[in-house]
Protein backbone atom coordinates (compact mmCIF):
# COMPACT_ATOMS: atom_id res chain seq x y z
CA UNK A 1 0.00 0.00 0.00
CA UNK A 2 2.98 2.84 0.88
CA UNK A 3 4.50 1.79 -2.45
CA UNK A 4 0.51 2.24 -4.33
CA UNK A 5 0.07 5.44 -2.17
CA UNK A 6 3.85 6.74 -3.63
CA UNK A 7 3.14 5.88 -7.29
CA UNK A 8 -0.44 7.36 -7.47
CA UNK A 9 1.29 10.84 -5.54
CA UNK A 10 3.67 10.63 -7.95
CA UNK A 11 1.68 9.87 -11.03
CA UNK A 12 -0.94 13.00 -9.67
CA UNK A 13 1.83 15.45 -8.99
CA UNK A 14 2.61 14.87 -12.52
CA UNK A 15 -0.89 15.21 -13.69
CA UNK A 16 -0.41 18.73 -11.79
CA UNK A 17 2.59 19.66 -14.00
CA UNK A 18 0.65 18.63 -16.97
CA UNK A 19 -2.56 20.13 -16.29
CA UNK A 20 -0.91 22.99 -15.39
CA UNK A 21 0.52 23.00 -19.19
CA UNK A 22 -2.88 22.42 -21.02
CA UNK A 23 -4.43 25.77 -18.80
CA UNK A 24 -1.23 27.96 -20.17
CA UNK A 25 -1.81 26.40 -23.76
CA UNK A 26 -5.51 27.56 -23.45
CA UNK A 27 -4.50 30.96 -21.91
CA UNK A 28 -6.21 31.06 -18.83
CA UNK A 29 -4.58 33.72 -17.64
CA UNK A 30 -5.60 35.88 -20.13
CA UNK A 31 -9.47 35.47 -18.91
CA UNK A 32 -10.07 34.47 -23.01
CA UNK A 33 -12.37 31.72 -21.85
CA UNK A 34 -14.31 33.49 -19.10
CA UNK A 35 -13.80 34.11 -15.05
CA UNK A 36 -16.35 31.26 -13.98
CA UNK A 37 -13.97 29.11 -16.39
CA UNK A 38 -11.12 30.73 -15.03
CA UNK A 39 -11.72 30.13 -11.49
CA UNK A 40 -13.02 26.45 -12.18
CA UNK A 41 -9.86 25.48 -14.21
CA UNK A 42 -8.09 27.03 -11.13
CA UNK A 43 -9.58 25.47 -8.49
CA UNK A 44 -9.64 22.12 -9.73
CA UNK A 45 -6.02 22.42 -10.48
CA UNK A 46 -5.01 22.96 -6.80
CA UNK A 47 -7.13 19.81 -6.28
CA UNK A 48 -5.10 17.98 -8.11
CA UNK A 49 -2.09 19.08 -6.01
CA UNK A 50 -3.80 18.69 -2.46
CA UNK A 51 -4.72 14.76 -3.73
CA UNK A 52 -1.33 14.48 -4.96
CA UNK A 53 0.66 15.61 -1.52
CA UNK A 54 -1.72 13.39 0.76
CA UNK A 55 -1.03 10.73 -1.33
CA UNK A 56 2.39 11.48 -0.96
CA UNK A 57 2.45 12.28 2.34
CA UNK A 58 0.36 8.81 2.99
CA UNK A 59 3.19 6.93 1.19
CA UNK A 60 5.83 8.07 2.83
CA UNK A 61 4.82 7.28 5.96
CA UNK A 62 2.88 4.39 5.70
CA UNK A 63 2.90 1.36 8.10
CA UNK A 64 0.31 -1.39 8.66
CA UNK A 65 -1.88 -1.23 11.69
CA UNK A 66 -2.26 -4.17 13.58
CA UNK A 67 -5.28 -6.63 13.13
CA UNK A 68 -8.70 -5.65 13.84
CA UNK A 69 -10.91 -2.21 13.40
CA UNK A 70 -7.97 -0.23 12.74
CA UNK A 71 -6.33 -2.01 9.93
CA UNK A 72 -9.77 -1.71 8.09
CA UNK A 73 -10.36 1.59 9.07
CA UNK A 74 -6.82 2.27 7.91
CA UNK A 75 -7.43 0.29 4.53
CA UNK A 76 -10.69 1.85 3.61
CA UNK A 77 -9.03 5.28 4.17
CA UNK A 78 -6.27 4.49 1.92
CA UNK A 79 -8.79 2.92 -0.58
CA UNK A 80 -10.59 6.40 -0.98
CA UNK A 81 -7.58 8.66 -0.53
CA UNK A 82 -6.43 6.63 -3.84
CA UNK A 83 -9.52 6.81 -5.92
CA UNK A 84 -10.00 10.71 -5.58
CA UNK A 85 -7.02 12.16 -7.65
CA UNK A 86 -8.91 10.13 -10.30
CA UNK A 87 -12.03 12.10 -9.57
CA UNK A 88 -10.39 15.24 -9.31
CA UNK A 89 -8.82 14.99 -12.81
CA UNK A 90 -12.09 14.17 -13.99
CA UNK A 91 -13.29 17.34 -12.39
CA UNK A 92 -10.46 19.22 -13.95
CA UNK A 93 -11.73 18.45 -17.34
CA UNK A 94 -15.48 18.28 -17.15
CA UNK A 95 -16.56 20.78 -14.80
CA UNK A 96 -15.49 23.88 -16.66
CA UNK A 97 -17.04 22.96 -19.84
CA UNK A 98 -20.19 22.73 -17.76
CA UNK A 99 -22.51 25.73 -17.51
CA UNK A 100 -22.72 27.94 -13.79
CA UNK A 101 -20.45 26.36 -11.20
CA UNK A 102 -22.12 22.63 -11.27
CA UNK A 103 -19.10 20.20 -9.11
CA UNK A 104 -20.57 16.55 -10.30
CA UNK A 105 -16.89 15.35 -9.36
CA UNK A 106 -15.18 17.80 -7.17
CA UNK A 107 -17.37 17.44 -4.43
CA UNK A 108 -17.81 13.87 -4.27
CA UNK A 109 -13.75 13.67 -4.60
CA UNK A 110 -13.12 16.35 -1.69
CA UNK A 111 -15.69 14.48 0.41
CA UNK A 112 -13.48 11.04 -0.38
CA UNK A 113 -10.61 12.69 0.28
CA UNK A 114 -11.24 14.22 3.88
CA UNK A 115 -13.54 10.96 5.25
CA UNK A 116 -9.97 8.56 3.67
CA UNK A 117 -7.68 11.07 5.86
CA UNK A 118 -9.69 11.01 8.94
CA UNK A 119 -9.78 7.04 8.95
CA UNK A 120 -6.23 7.22 8.81
CA UNK A 121 -6.09 9.40 11.39
CA UNK A 122 -8.81 7.82 13.36
CA UNK A 123 -7.14 4.22 12.70
CA UNK A 124 -3.79 5.87 14.61
CA UNK A 125 -5.39 7.04 17.59
CA UNK A 126 -4.51 4.55 20.70
CA UNK A 127 -6.65 4.88 24.21
CA UNK A 128 -3.80 6.13 26.83
CA UNK A 129 -1.02 6.80 24.24
CA UNK A 130 1.26 9.95 24.82
CA UNK A 131 1.49 11.88 22.21
CA UNK A 132 5.23 13.31 21.41
CA UNK A 133 5.98 16.66 19.60
CA UNK A 134 9.06 17.83 19.35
Amino acid sequence: MKRLHLIVGVATLVAFLLTGQYMDYLNVRANALGETARVMFRSRHIYLLLAGLVNLGLGAYFSYRGRGWRRHLQLLGSALVLVAPLLMLAAFFAEPAEPGLRRHFTLPAVVILSVGTLLHALSGLRPGSVVQTD
